[in-house]
């Protein structure tokens, strides 16, 4: 498990190289990720071959290498992947809502903790019979770039789980792929007046430098955090006593909530957990930190006063 950790930490050996120095090991992809496709809505026999889909997106987002580093089979990233469709017309256009979920590992243990969990309600992308999925930065399609997106983002939030502010490579490849969805003009990745919970709120935010503090915070409470707990778990509480106010001083000077919403909304129990132990002063600590910075999760935070 170290070796795994460590690896997430730091680039690997080019592919050629290690391919030669290494010749039986197995070069494996970023993703391990479980796509399901609810089409109950979508009753129509013309449709049918929507139940293919599934296996489709399988094979793009698990079958293709989305880095220049070198996951073995046991680092890939687990995630899974909700498509609910709720309308499609004529002409083949679906409407869809869909939720991203990614798990992290924690070291030194046989436990994932949820580390992200994304929705999103507005995808409209074409998918006529037949249609191949073809991986190309450079060109908008509505459903792979939109398939991109949230693959760029997933990676840049496990990226930054490892290391600090880690994923800046893949969410500015994500910001890329959105500018080109912004310039087709394609329903969904435009900037929605007064709505700002959507791609254009989520890679905005992200790439704001003022928020840098919630991402610095975000390393801190997985790698600091969680993956100390088995050795030390005084500190590691510690650590994540000093992410949830470095949390917090960033949401005070922040104009949006909704990278914190993201967070909370992910974390909330797992955070109650980690603190159920502690003595009575640091919970009481935690508790005021949290009740001021998520009052979304209060009654769940109380049992932090027990």
């Amino acid at each position: 498990m170290a070796k795994s950790f460590q690896k997430k930490l730091n680039k690997f050996i080019p592919g050629l190289i290690m391919l030669m120095m290494m010749p039986s090991i197995l070069i494996a992809q970023e993703f391990n990720c479980s796509i399901s496709v609810n089409d109950r809505q979508i009753s129509a026999t013309a449709y049918d071959y929507i139940s293919e889909l599934p296996d489709v997106l399988d094979n793009y987002i698990n079958g293709r290498r989305w880095t220049n580093d070198n996951f073995e089979p046991h680092e890939r990233i687990n995630c899974t992947i909700q498509i609910l469709l709720t309308s499609v017309d004529s002409n083949f256009n679906f409407n869809s809502e869909v939720v991203f979920t990614i798990r992290r590992p924690v070291y030194d243990t046989n436990q994932q903790s949820l580390s992200l969990i994304l929705s999103d309600n507005n995808w409209r992308f074409n998918y006529p019979r037949g249609k191949s999925l073809i991986f190309d930065d450079l060109q908008f399609d509505d459903l792979a770039s939109f398939i991109d997106f949230y693959a760029y983002i997933m990676l840049g939030f496990d990226y930054d789980s490892f290391s600090e502010l880690g994923g800046t490579p893949y969410f500015n490849r994500a910001q890329s792929i959105f500018e080109l969805g912004q310039n087709s003009g394609v329903a969904g990745w435009g900037r929605s007046i007064g709505a700002q919970r959507n791609r254009f709120g989520l890679i905005t935010d992200i790439m704001n430098p003022g928020f840098e503090g919630l991402r610095r915070a975000y390393y801190r409470y997985h790698r600091l955090g969680l993956d100390q707990f088995t050795l030390d778990p005084e500190i590691a509480r510690s650590h994540v006593l000093i992410s949830l106010n470095t949390i917090r001083d960033t949401k005070r000077v922040s104009t949006s909530n909704y990278l914190f919403d993201i967070f909370f909304s992910t974390k909330y129990t797992e955070i109650t957990a980690i603190f159920a132990d502690a003595d009575a002063e640091t919970r009481l600590e935690a508790y005021n930190i949290l009740r001021d910075v998520d009052p979304a999760h209060t009654s769940e935070y109380e049992k932090l006063q027990n």
